[in-house]
């Protein structure tokens, strides 16, 4: 029998740690960091856009090499690992596309814009709303994860693309602030550095859930069959 994942002492402590740090985080944000002088509030909510894309980033990385780990070994658990990172790195992308809105409407008078980082942003959300769709439609079998494998490794090369979207193209077609971390004060930063620990934390933690049942979910369909 498979030991329930909540009852396991890594999961509680794991549980525990992401509890006591998020609302360190919470609070750092709100009492004491600086308010920026030229986007007040709406700056704040940048402890929480970003690592929101860091995290979607390092997921959609592990989609890919479970991937390619699947393709070269054919064994069920990189199949798992890469579905559950492909949920959990489009659920991240998914809070970047609401974040950004919430941020951009009052700095930059709309909620979006099709500049290029936020446009290569959507484009992977809707390549792996495709990969859902394969996995959905598609049977259970080895086409299937293939198939979903192949369009993980692919969707990838957008990853580095996003990042270096407001680089690449020319100035005036950029909205998105440049990366400018080294520069800001040590308030923001260490607090911007714990929120980033969290989010990869929180996703580690749901990563290994997810995993979970979808282990369980496996024994239970080979169960049926044998029956």
């Amino acid at each position: 029998m498979m030991e329930s994942f909540h009852s396991k002492q890594s999961s509680k402590l794991m549980v525990g740690a992401i509890a006591v740090l998020w609302i360190t985080v919470l609070y750092l944000v709100l009492s004491v960091t600086r308010i920026d002088p030229e986007q007040q509030m709406a700056q704040k909510i940048f402890y929480y856009h970003v690592p929101s894309a860091w995290t979607a980033g390092v997921a959609y990385l592990l989609v890919m090499i479970a991937a390619v780990l699947y393709l070269m070994k054919k064994d069920e658990k990189f199949d798992h690992l890469g579905l559950a990172a492909a949920e959990l790195g489009t659920l991240f992308c998914a809070l970047v596309l609401i974040t950004g809105p919430i941020w951009a409407k009052p700095i930059w008078g709309a909620p979006w814009s099709w500049e290029p980082r936020l446009t290569t942003v959507l484009i992977m959300f809707l390549i792996y709303i495709g990969y859902f769709m394969v996995r959905n439609f598609g049977d259970e079998g080895e086409r299937t994860r293939r198939i979903s494998s192949v369009i993980g490794i692919a969707a990838f090369f957008n990853v580095p693309i996003i990042y270096v979207s407001v680089k690449f193209w020319a100035a005036d077609a950029q909205l998105h602030p440049q990366p400018a971390m080294g520069q800001q004060s040590p308030d923001v930063f260490w607090t911007f550095m714990l929120s980033l620990l969290v989010f990869t934390l929180l996703f580690v933690h749901m990563l290994r859930y997810r995993v979970h049942i979808l282990k369980l979910r496996s024994k239970v369909l080979k169960m049926r069959y044998d029956v």
